[in-house]
């Protein structure tokens, strides 16, 4: 930036590029909501903002009068996957712009855990491209529980150490293995000692309801920030720690109504609170939005705006240190402005990024630029051999054929990224436990399994899963399984199973729902088995016939697929499932499907 230009430009010497007349000024930096202010941008960051900016106005400078409309920074999403969107980066950007999001720190851990430091750099190369502002974290644990899972590639503290220094990395991604940084183990400390000597963010990811010891030894590694409190109680220990409070709202995971209390009843201080979305569907981009979303959403809570949008603006950038270049409306900072009518219900009618207008009154104002995805990203699926209706037997232990087992069972939480370890009593039928709607039982019990997708091993550990509330015959698969991103599999019926695991292996990549033999619905994900390269709107309409299938077969649940996508992930308690068996994630061992039959 060119200082002395910039001004020039304020003191009138040079005209401006673009003014913006009689707006309300949302002044997060001070709090204060400031009528009849003019606003002025060259070279795209703000030059002036003040009473009035008519001495700044030249023959070709772009004048737009904000009528009284509130100028507002743009929003930061403060932590998120864009793969979870199932959109390349240039698409999921070319959504989130129309919702007022100007800035994103993003964790590619999705696509790390599938082609490892290649897959980071080609998503990093990607973000330099873009009109708003996305700062990549280098991910941390690929795999995500070492020991637990086989990821397709694998990040340690060497490749972090090479990372660090690439223009656009902003920190460390999440630091998802909690018991290896507070039983000191080497590598996270390694990794976070890398982070902290090149003066960058250490991401954080406590997913524990244990407040005692481990956690403090886990603040006391290093970790800045984390997203996964799910109480008032979390919220507060992390707060206290020193730790930045991300409250997350994404398309499943609903955490911000519990947390925030510890805003609006206890009084903590709000500088500390940051918003973020985590993992957002391309159903909830289009059809709901993104980052604005979260600011109504919280605002409903009982949040004065003001606040809101300081959790959704300079209280990210101060934390990630960028706050001189985003983050609120003053000079110097790029020209992230959005015009908005209400605060209340709050939604972007105009969107500047880098100070080119990019969305007007719903609709994108400028091309984004083509990213072709290079050909290795594609068939990422790899099968050694057909799988069957009998990969998915699970068979009673001993000579009984008949009476009760007592199983190990994961049991879905709605709207929650946690599990629950569930210990049932199963009937047995000609030596196998079969699903409650096979066995017509009244348990809401289905099979779950992971298949080795980055390998060809042909490895294939089969579960047990309640939640679903499946009532038909059917069969779910995905490639999108967090982190390891195996092909997972739930359904009520062996054969809809493997027909579902089949379309996967012939398309690359996915969701599909198999009901009674027959594709109900699909969307294709040939890009690292995790995104599609179409527009939001197309992918958001595929999502929704997933959606609409697991409806079909009984699923009442509000985002079964991204609750699908998470019974892999055994870095979050209770009970997952990896390749590798069936995890408890409290006693991070393998445990059994059935642990002994009880008559």
């Amino acid at each position: 930036m060119d200082t002395r230009f910039m001004v020039d430009v304020a003191m009138g010497r040079k005209p401006a590029d673009l003014v913006i007349k009689n707006g309300l000024w949302v002044c997060v930096q001070t709090s204060e909501l400031i009528p009849a202010t003019d606003l002025a941008v060259s070279q795209g960051r703000i030059a002036f903002i003040g009473a009035s900016a008519a001495h700044i106005i030249g023959t070709e400078t772009l004048v737009i009068d904000a009528a009284g409309r509130y100028l507002v920074p743009g929003l930061l999403d403060a932590h998120m996957h864009v793969e979870s969107g199932m959109l390349t980066l240039t698409e999921f950007v070319r959504a989130v712009v129309l919702h007022g999001t100007t800035g994103m720190f993003i964790d590619p851990h999705e696509i790390a855990n599938v082609f490892g430091l290649p897959g980071v750099k080609l998503m990093v190369d990607e973000a330099a491209g873009q009109p708003i502002h996305v700062w990549v974290q280098i991910p941390s644990c690929v795999p995500s529980a070492p020991g637990l899972e086989t990821p397709g590639a694998t990040i340690g503290p060497t490749e972090v150490a090479e990372a660090m220094h690439w223009p656009g990395i902003i920190g460390l991604g999440e630091m998802m293995d909690f018991p290896g940084v507070f039983m000191s183990g080497e590598q996270p400390h390694l990794e976070m000692l890398t982070t902290r000597t090149a003066g960058k963010v250490i991401g954080g990811h406590y997913a524990s309801l244990d407040l005692g010891l481990p956690f403090h030894g886990y603040a006391a590694g290093g970790p800045e920030d984390d997203h996964e409190g799910t109480r008032l109680e979390d919220a507060i220990a992390r707060a206290r720690q020193g730790m930045k409070v991300m409250l997350r709202y994404g398309s499943a995971w609903h955490d911000v109504a519990e947390q925030v209390k510890a805003v609006t009843e206890r009084g903590l201080d709000a500088r500390h609170f940051l918003l973020c979305t985590d993992d957002s569907h391309a159903a909830t981009l289009v059809e709901e939005g993104h980052m604005d979303r979260t600011v109504r959403h919280a605002i409903a809570e009982g949040v004065p705006p003001m606040q809101v949008l300081q959790m959704a603006t300079i209280n990210t950038a101060v934390h990630f240190g960028v706050s001189r270049e985003v983050g609120m409306l003053a000079p110097g900072r790029f020209a992230d402005i959005l015009l908005v009518d209400d605060l209340q219900d709050f939604r972007a009618r105009t969107v500047i990024a880098k100070g080119e207008i990019l969305s007007k009154d719903g609709r994108l104002c400028l091309e984004l630029p083509h990213h072709p995805q290079p050909a290795w990203v594609t068939g990422s699926v790899h099968l050694p051999r057909k799988v069957t209706a009998e990969d998915f037997v699970i068979k009673a232990p001993g000579p009984e054929r008949e009476g009760l087992a007592r199983v190990n069972v994961i049991g879905i939480i709605e709207n929650q990224a946690p599990t629950r370890h569930l210990k049932l009593l199963l009937p047995v039928t000609a030596g196998e436990i079969r699903s409650s709607l096979a066995a017509n039982h009244p348990s809401d019990v289905a099979k779950v399994a992971v298949i080795d997708r980055h390998h060809a091993t042909g490895r294939v550990q089969v579960g047990l899963v309640s939640g679903f509330r499946f009532t038909e015959k059917c069969g779910v698969a995905s490639t999108v399984a967090h982190d390891c991103h195996h092909l997972l599999v739930v359904g009520t019926d062996e054969q809809c199973m493997a027909l579902a695991v089949g379309r996967l292996a012939e398309t690359g990549g996915g969701q599909v729902v198999v009901r009674d033999g027959e594709i109900v619905g699909e969307v294709q994900l040939p890009v690292a088995g995790l995104m599609s390269d179409e527009p939001a709107e197309i992918v958001a309409r595929k999502t929704a016939s997933v959606l609409n299938g697991f409806r079909g077969c009984g699923c009442t649940l509000q985002n079964p697929n991204m609750q699908l996508s998470l019974l892999a992930l055994v870095v979050i308690p209770e009970l997952r499932i990896s390749d590798l068996g069936l995890i408890d994630v409290v006693k991070r061992q393998c445990i059994p499907v059935v642990e002994r039959m009880d008559g």
